[in-house]
């Protein structure tokens, strides 16, 4: 699933930044060489790093 299309990143990618260590969309992001656009997709990221963090 895209979680942000202005960047085309995929939920797999956010997961693997937060098992990587990375606590927020920011961060992760950054991880793959990004940064939020418009940020409609930031809350969907943060629920996305707060579950592998849940689980983790």
């Amino acid at each position: 699933m895209v979680v942000c299309v202005c960047n085309a990143i995929r939920e797999k990618d956010v997961r693997e930044a937060a098992r990587a260590g990375h606590s927020s969309p920011c961060q992760a992001y950054a991880a793959l060489g990004r940064r939020a656009r418009c940020g409609q997709c930031v809350p969907f990221a943060r629920e996305i790093i707060a579950s592998e963090r849940a689980t983790a």
